[in-house]
């Protein structure tokens, strides 16, 4: 489905019924990306998943963008489609450091929180690691964060020739650099509502320490770590991220 959002072509996906439970991709990911999962949980809610503008079949903004930008378009996507605040959010990778920067700036209130291999822990030396990686792989960007055995396959399958032109622009190339130069570990702390932390022991890209660090700063938090199981803990151990967010929505 598509609709315009801050004149923005916004692709979107809704389905099932219940409480509302909005889905937030990672960095080069789409709504796509958590269709598996979002399809399990719409047997229970009601799922809407969301192509950030730049990714998937979402156009990219005018302008460079950070976290403030993107929690602001999820607040006015809500509004466009007449939804109320929804029951939960699901976030991966830099989809968590958004969920956590909506929910601190009051763009998001939902009850329940799931952040899984949420990123937004920064400090000088990885956000320069990610900024090289990001100039030596220019035509990469869009699987940056994916590990490779996901990379080609998820490239094809969620983009196509037109979306992965969209990921090399140079709007999107400063959006990324901006965004990972942004710290919610402040945003974390902020936070009092029920959260359960998802991270893959093997994760490479946000590491264990990361999400041991927001279960210290989140009050509420719950962390659970995975063995067998990298960045994309969603797909490594589907059925257990899928029973773990099912029995911490209840």
């Amino acid at each position: 489905m598509q609709i315009i959002v801050d004149d923005l072509l916004t692709h979107y996906e809704l389905s099932g019924k219940g409480k509302l439970v909005l889905v937030l991709h990672g960095w080069g990911d789409s709504a796509k990306g958590l269709s598996a999962l979002s399809n399990q949980l719409a047997k229970r809610y009601q799922v809407l998943a969301v192509d950030l503008p730049g990714f998937g079949g979402s156009q990219p903004p005018e302008d460079v963008w950070d976290l403030d930008n993107y929690s602001k378009f999820v607040s006015a996507l809500l509004d466009k489609l007449k939804f109320s605040q929804p029951y939960a959010v699901i976030g991966h990778s830099n989809g968590g450091a958004l969920a956590l920067r909506a929910l601190s700036l009051g763009a998001l209130r939902p009850d329940r929180l799931v952040l899984l291999a949420a990123s937004g822990v920064r400090n000088r030396k990885s956000a320069k690691r990610l900024l090289l990686k990001l100039l030596a792989k220019t035509g990469n960007v869009a699987t940056l964060w994916m590990p490779e055995r996901y990379r080609q396959g998820l490239r094809k399958s969620l983009y196509g020739a037109a979306g992965s032109d969209m990921l090399v622009a140079p709007h999107l190339q400063e959006t990324f650099k901006k965004t990972v130069r942004q710290d919610v570990q402040a945003d974390a702390a902020s936070i009092d509502l029920p959260t359960l932390l998802i991270y893959g022991r093997d994760d490479r890209a946000v590491p264990v320490v990361d999400g041991e660090k927001y279960h210290k700063l989140i009050k509420n938090s719950r962390l659970e770590i995975l063995d067998d199981a990298e960045h994309f803990v969603h797909l490594d151990q589907p059925a257990k991220v899928l029973q773990l967010i099912e029995e911490f929505l209840k």
